[in-house]
Protein backbone atom coordinates (compact mmCIF):
# COMPACT_ATOMS: atom_id res chain seq x y z
CA UNK A 1 0.00 0.00 0.00
CA UNK A 2 0.63 3.32 -0.64
CA UNK A 3 -0.09 6.82 1.11
CA UNK A 4 -0.93 11.05 1.13
CA UNK A 5 -2.37 13.59 2.65
CA UNK A 6 -4.64 15.21 1.06
CA UNK A 7 -6.28 18.86 2.43
CA UNK A 8 -9.91 18.95 3.11
CA UNK A 9 -11.91 20.24 0.46
CA UNK A 10 -9.56 18.61 -2.31
CA UNK A 11 -10.43 15.48 -4.34
CA UNK A 12 -8.89 12.92 -6.51
CA UNK A 13 -9.00 13.71 -10.45
CA UNK A 14 -6.90 11.08 -12.91
CA UNK A 15 -4.65 8.54 -11.69
CA UNK A 16 -1.30 6.69 -13.35
CA UNK A 17 -0.65 3.38 -12.79
CA UNK A 18 2.53 1.81 -14.23
CA UNK A 19 0.91 1.68 -18.12
CA UNK A 20 0.00 5.15 -18.05
CA UNK A 21 -3.42 6.63 -17.36
CA UNK A 22 -5.73 4.71 -15.16
CA UNK A 23 -8.51 3.09 -17.95
CA UNK A 24 -11.31 1.72 -16.36
CA UNK A 25 -12.53 -0.65 -19.17
CA UNK A 26 -8.59 -2.12 -19.28
CA UNK A 27 -8.63 -2.86 -15.18
CA UNK A 28 -12.44 -3.57 -15.27
CA UNK A 29 -12.60 -1.25 -11.89
CA UNK A 30 -12.28 1.79 -10.31
CA UNK A 31 -8.39 2.35 -8.35
CA UNK A 32 -8.40 1.10 -4.89
CA UNK A 33 -8.35 4.91 -2.95
CA UNK A 34 -9.20 5.43 0.56
CA UNK A 35 -9.77 7.76 3.12
CA UNK A 36 -8.25 6.70 6.36
CA UNK A 37 -10.28 8.30 9.49
CA UNK A 38 -6.17 9.93 10.41
CA UNK A 39 -5.86 13.42 10.04
CA UNK A 40 -3.32 15.90 10.90
CA UNK A 41 -4.05 19.46 11.62
CA UNK A 42 -1.44 21.93 10.56
CA UNK A 43 -1.69 25.92 10.89
CA UNK A 44 -5.76 25.43 10.82
CA UNK A 45 -5.56 23.09 7.91
CA UNK A 46 -6.79 20.07 7.78
CA UNK A 47 -5.14 17.32 6.00
CA UNK A 48 -6.75 13.42 5.63
CA UNK A 49 -4.55 10.43 5.05
CA UNK A 50 -5.32 8.55 1.83
CA UNK A 51 -4.38 4.80 1.22
CA UNK A 52 -4.15 3.48 -2.40
CA UNK A 53 -3.05 0.25 -4.12
CA UNK A 54 0.63 -0.45 -4.70
CA UNK A 55 -0.47 -0.18 -9.00
CA UNK A 56 -1.02 3.27 -8.44
CA UNK A 57 2.19 5.87 -9.14
CA UNK A 58 0.70 8.98 -9.30
CA UNK A 59 -2.79 10.97 -8.27
CA UNK A 60 -3.81 14.04 -9.66
CA UNK A 61 -6.03 16.32 -6.69
CA UNK A 62 -8.29 19.26 -6.94
CA UNK A 63 -10.43 21.56 -5.30
CA UNK A 64 -13.76 19.95 -5.23
CA UNK A 65 -16.17 21.88 -7.57
CA UNK A 66 -18.15 23.75 -4.85
CA UNK A 67 -14.70 25.37 -3.57
CA UNK A 68 -14.58 26.65 -7.34
CA UNK A 69 -16.90 29.61 -7.02
CA UNK A 70 -14.83 32.26 -8.39
CA UNK A 71 -13.55 30.86 -11.18
CA UNK A 72 -11.41 33.79 -12.59
CA UNK A 73 -9.44 33.73 -9.35
CA UNK A 74 -9.24 30.43 -8.16
CA UNK A 75 -5.56 29.80 -7.40
CA UNK A 76 -4.55 26.34 -7.65
CA UNK A 77 -6.80 24.47 -10.48
CA UNK A 78 -4.49 21.00 -10.03
CA UNK A 79 -1.95 19.11 -8.45
CA UNK A 80 -0.27 15.89 -9.40
CA UNK A 81 1.34 13.52 -6.37
CA UNK A 82 4.07 12.07 -8.08
CA UNK A 83 5.90 10.59 -4.45
CA UNK A 84 3.61 8.71 -2.87
CA UNK A 85 4.48 8.00 0.94
CA UNK A 86 4.98 4.67 2.25
CA UNK A 87 3.67 3.29 5.58
CA UNK A 88 6.96 4.02 7.50
CA UNK A 89 6.67 7.66 5.98
CA UNK A 90 3.35 8.03 7.62
CA UNK A 91 4.25 7.36 10.65
CA UNK A 92 7.38 9.15 10.60
CA UNK A 93 5.18 12.44 9.77
CA UNK A 94 2.49 11.80 12.58
CA UNK A 95 5.40 12.04 15.09
CA UNK A 96 6.77 14.80 14.09
CA UNK A 97 6.16 17.80 16.58
CA UNK A 98 4.12 20.37 14.78
CA UNK A 99 1.80 17.54 13.38
CA UNK A 100 -1.56 16.77 15.91
CA UNK A 101 -3.34 13.61 14.40
CA UNK A 102 -6.76 12.61 15.30
CA UNK A 103 -6.59 8.78 15.11
CA UNK A 104 -10.31 6.70 14.76
CA UNK A 105 -9.61 2.61 14.09
CA UNK A 106 -6.43 2.95 12.87
CA UNK A 107 -5.14 0.27 10.28
CA UNK A 108 -2.16 1.05 8.56
CA UNK A 109 -1.12 -1.93 6.31
CA UNK A 110 3.10 -2.59 6.27
CA UNK A 111 4.17 -5.51 3.86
Amino acid sequence: MKYFFLSEGWTVGRVWANGGLWQVAAWRRQPDIQRINICLLENSEVFWLYRVEEEIMTVEVKPMPQLQIDTTNRGIGQVVIKRLMTAEQVLERLGTAEAKCQLENIQLVTV
